[in-house]
């Protein structure tokens, strides 16, 4: 069995804030295969983008500190790895497309030299070539016209097609691991979907592994084949994908599943038949007084004492499942 692309093993991060300490990350863990889409999915606070950059070390340190654990890049650990080293990673071995691509942009400089500056960087010595190569991932990602278009600046184009230059740039330098955090929230159904169909393309061109970060279940159904459900900082719930979408076992995946309107649902193909929307009661915890035992338990209908008591480990349920929840305790945890 080959060994995972990523492997991320109990990642804990904090904040110093004049606030307090804030706990954004609490012992995450997973992995990766080449080729593999992972969701990883939760509300809004909940840790998946610090989680994210965590991975390439581009949290501000401080007030971020990320106090224990380990994040292994095809067997070589980037927690500890000289920032020279880290600089070739990012964009060139690991790259990242966020949700507004407007903010990533350079607003002064043509995309074509954009792209060719970070080709620059990781792929070729040559100017000449870097350009030719930026035009060439800018018609890869489906942009019309793209000789002329590169020497065009960002705000001349909509945002669907800053997004597609944005895969442009993540992908140019042909990188092994792409993490796009919520690359499609800003984006109607429709640019979503197109979107999420180029996503598909350049995994099946260059074996892309993919994490992608979003809120939205229905865009994960469609896309990944693994999904992580974060709460509080934790991964409370890991499966393939048909799998959790099927049969939702933490009481909090049940919540965000319940909370989907019909419409996304049906978008999604997770269901057949009419259901009742309803939402998950409470708020997310405040990540610098995180509640004893499981941080759901105050918004948990299935709450027992156990869970205001003792955080759940986690319970294989499956061979690649699990989740962190005492309702699937054997009895004599229970």
């Amino acid at each position: 069995m080959l060994p995972p692309l990523l492997a991320v093993e109990d990642l804990h991060v904090l904040f110093r804030t004049p606030a307090g300490v804030v706990h954004a990350v609490n012992g995450v863990s997973f992995e990766l295969a080449q080729g593999e889409a992972l969701g990883l999915v939760g509300e809004s606070g909940c840790g998946k983008s610090v989680t994210a950059l965590s991975i390439v070390r581009l949290l501000p340190m401080p007030p971020a500190e990320i106090t224990r654990g380990s994040v292994r890049f095809n067997g070589e650990e980037l927690l500890t790895a000289p920032q020279s080293r880290m600089r070739q990673i990012r964009g060139g071995e690991i790259a990242m497309v966020f949700q507004d691509p407007m903010t990533s942009l350079n607003p002064v400089m043509t995309v074509g030299s954009q792209i060719a500056e970070a080709l620059l960087l990781h792929r070729t010595r040559s100017r000449k070539e870097a350009w030719a190569l930026a035009v060439e991932a800018l018609e890869r990602v489906h942009i019309p016209d793209a000789v002329h278009r590169a020497r065009d600046y960002p705000h001349t184009f909509s945002g669907g097609m800053r997004q597609r230059v944005m895969l442009a740039m993540a992908v140019a330098s042909r990188p092994r691991l792409l993490i796009a955090d919520e690359p499609t929230t800003a984006l109607d159904v429709t640019l979503q979907a197109e979107i999420l169909e180029l996503l598909q393309e350049l995994r099946r061109e260059y074996e892309l592994s993919i994490v992608l970060i979003t809120h939205d279940l229905a865009v994960v159904s469609q896309f990944c084949d693994t999904v992580a459900v974060m709460y509080a900082g934790k991964i409370v719930e890991w499966a393939p994908a048909e799998m959790l979408f099927g049969s939702p076992m933490h009481p909090y995946t049940v919540g965000l599943l319940e909370s989907l309107p019909e419409a996304a649902f049906r978008r999604g193909g997770m269901g057949k038949g009419s259901r009742r929307m309803s939402s998950i009661p409470g708020a997310p915890p405040d990540s610098t007084r995180i509640p004893s035992g499981c941080a759901f338990h105050p918004r948990c209908r299935h709450v027992m004492e156990v869970c205001r008591i003792s955080e759940p480990p986690a319970f294989r349920t499956a061979p690649k499942r699990w989740v962190r929840c005492w309702l699937y305790a054997p009895e004599s945890e229970g």
